[in-house]
Parts: C-alpha cells; structure tokens; sequence
C-alpha cells in the first residue's frame, strides 16, 4: 500500500510517498480501506518542526495525522467481526495512506446519506469545536468571539455556538471571502484580524464584552483577546496556528477574566464515556442538517504536498481533503 512519510523537517518537499505491506490489525484493531482523509494544519507545523512542545512532540520519521472516512475490510483477533463493510470515520495518527489500522473503540458509524465532509468531522475537528464550547462553559443567549472562523475547525464552531443558543456569533478572518463563508455559517459580524484595530471592531459590535473567546491562533492574537472579554468572560486556547503558545501574566486574570485550554486528546484521556456521547450528539446535529462542514478542495494522496501548500497559504474555506 501508499502511505506518506517525512524523513527531516522543512518545506512540503519533505513530503515521500512510500510503498509498503499492508498492515495487518491486531486485537482491537480494524483495517479500513480509505475514502477521504480530512487534512490537519497542525501537521504544517510539526512537518517544519515547531509546535515540538510537551504535548506535541513527535520523533522522526512521521506520518500525517488526519480524519479518515471508508469501509472496514478486515478485523483483528476477538474483534466484532460485524464491523466488516461498514463505513466509518475515525481520528489517526497515520491517516495518509490506503489502508489505516484504528481502535475499534472509538470508530465513529457514518449514517446513511451522509456527505463525506461532514463525515469527515465527526471524530475529531467536530468534537473539538465542541468541546472548546463546552470547556468555555457557553450559556444561552451570550456572545461568543470565533477566532480563525473559516478554518476546519473554526466553521464548526460557529455553527455550534448557534445550535448551542448563543445570543451573538462574532468571526474573525484575514480576507472579505473568509469572513463571507463565516457569515454564510452562522456568524453575526464579521471582523478582519489582520486590521489593528480588530479589538476596537469587537467592542464595538459588544459593547458589554465578549463572553467566551475561542482562540487558536495563541501568540498576539489571544493576548489581545483578553482585552475584549467582559467581566466573568471565559478565553479558552486550543492551538498555535501563529506558531507562537504565548503567555499572559496572572494579573491580567485580576479583571475577573478566565482562560483555559483545550485538548481532544486530555478530553479523551480524561472522559471516554462523556467524548462518546458527544460525537454521538454532533452525529445528530449532522443528519439533522444542522452542521455541515464545508470542503474547499479534493486532491489524490499523491499531491499531499500540494495539500501542505494549501494550508499553509491560509486560504482555503473550510476543510481540506485526501482521495487515496
């Protein structure tokens, strides 16, 4: 089979397409046989060698991580075999390749007639969108602010925000188009971070402040953020798209501000049985036709670079797929 691997870090030449035995599953495990492969821009980051903290370290040589949607082909030892021919979704490691193994635990079952974009969301980038809401402890009827609202991940957000009955959804993104597609998803006003005065725009639009901030940007970004949370509001940090955590000093929090942050994988770690149930609840939202995510382009496993480019440009509305 094809997989993708970087040998040393750099551009998106570090890229190779390789061939290798089919993987065999062991107890647990299921081979899927791969439809679509949702991109992660975190990987842009990894394959360059930043972002190498505690909680993402990653030695040499690396696959990509990714959201991988397709059909069961075969099971490991004391592993329902029932799961044959089923279409499913998951969150790997190693995504980009033909044929993926996965933990059947957490195999995410497609509903019939789902596309396979929004397919693609409900293992990971979905529950993430979630779960910053929910860890920024969002009540109905406040204004929340979506950083990177035209991202995979960002999109989502603001649809949820809207499903999970807040009063008022503001976006942020670098260009008319991107904070066009936000506006078409949900958003309520729309906000260029590119411009300085940014922080001046929110509190305009809120004038009592923002009540949860959804920031995956860190560096500057979430620092100014702070300045836009009303008292009692919640910043809640789930990335380093800026290439840049950042810090804030705890005096800033004497304001009666917040901030936390956001794991999938502590989720996980933390609560299996509450993660279930919320891919379970986002299944839902997605057959209701209440989230959808959109898909900016579709490109074979042989031009994952390209797909590298394309992240790293910024410029794409929504998610990013792979057609091995």
């Amino acid at each position: 089979m094809r997989r993708i691997r970087y040998h040393r870090h750099g551009g998106p030449e570090v890229l190779t397409l390789e061939e290798t035995p089919s993987p065999v599953p062991e107890a647990g495990q299921v081979l899927i046989r791969a439809e679509a492969i949702g991109a992660n821009f975190v990987d842009t980051q990894l394959r360059r060698g930043m972002a190498q903290t505690e909680l993402y370290s990653r030695p040499l040589p690396r696959p990509l991580t990714g959201d991988v949607v397709g059909t069961v082909e075969a099971v490991g030892p004391n592993t329902d075999t029932g799961l044959i021919g089923q279409r499913v979704a998951t969150a790997s490691e190693d995504a980009f390749c033909d044929l993926i193994l996965a933990d059947a635990r957490w195999l995410v079952p497609v509903p019939d007639g789902l596309d396979v974009g929004t397919a693609s969301a409900l293992p990971m980038v979905a529950p993430v969108a979630l779960g910053v809401l929910r860890a920024g402890r969002l009540a109905r009827g406040e204004t929340v602010l979506v950083h990177s609202a035209a991202g995979a991940i960002g999109h989502l957000a603001v649809q949820l925000a809207k499903v999970l009955g807040a009063g008022t959804v503001l976006a942020t993104a670098s260009t008319a188009a991107k904070l066009d597609f936000a506006r078409t998803h949900g958003a309520d006003i729309g906000i260029d971070y590119t411009e300085d005065d940014w922080p001046e725009q929110v509190r305009t639009a809120a004038p009592g402040g923002v009540d949860v901030v959804l920031d995956a940007a860190g560096g500057e970004i979430m620092r100014r953020s702070l300045d836009v949370l009303a008292p009692y509001g919640r910043l809640v940090a789930y990335g380093a798209a800026s290439g840049e955590f950042g810090s804030i000093p705890v005096t800033d929090l004497f304001a009666l501000r917040s901030v936390t942050g956001f794991s999938l994988l502590a989720a996980h770690a933390a609560d299996a049985e509450r993660a279930g149930k919320d891919i379970a609840e986002l299944t839902e939202y997605a057959t209701q036709g209440l989230l959808r995510t959109a898909v900016h382009a579709r490109l074979p496993l042989t031009e994952t670079r390209e797909v590298h480019r394309l992240l790293e440009s910024r410029a794409q509305l929504g998610r990013i797929l792979v057609a091995p």
